[in-house]
């Protein structure tokens, strides 16, 4: 599988280990940065993966920051993500089934890197159920244009 991976300055080091990993599992894996420890702002990082995943240039992406939330919420501005922050395999793979989510977001400061390989892992493996879930997500990516038409 196509897999994008971006972070910012606090999880380098967790991005540094899922690349070598991923690619040892088979994925071709293309780095979005940074390369380095110099702080750098996450939702930077989190567009890029955004328009990346969005163009299809992967099939799915993991961002990673010090908590996951700030880059996931990043990620969750472009209409065509679907960024689900996760720190428990059964959650990865939760949001494949029922959100479609085509990007994963994890805390470096909050999950080890067996529990990250555990959360990829399941989030790569799981379909997408379709069904009473599909015209939901539909909803994910046409949020209505005020409060008042819901």
């Amino acid at each position: 599988m196509r897999v994008a991976i971006a972070s910012d300055h606090a999880s380098v080091g967790l991005k540094a280990e899922l690349v070598a990993w991923l690619t040892g599992e088979g994925h071709a894996v293309t780095d979005l940065g940074p390369q380095g420890d110099a702080s750098v702002d996450y939702p930077d990082y989190g567009y890029k993966l955004a328009e990346h995943v969005a163009a299809g240039r992967s099939e799915r992406g993991v961002a990673l920051c010090g908590s996951g939330v700030g880059i996931s919420i990043a990620v969750n501005r472009h209409p065509a993500c679907r960024c689900a922050l996760v720190n428990e395999p059964v959650a990865a793979a939760l949001s494949r089934e029922h959100n479609d989510a085509n990007v994963i977001a994890l805390g470096a400061r909050l999950v080890d890197l067996d529990r990250a390989k555990a959360c990829i892992t399941a989030f790569l493996a799981t379909a997408f159920a379709g069904g009473r879930h599909g015209p939901r997500v539909d909803k994910l990516g046409a949020p209505p244009a005020s409060a008042a038409q819901r």
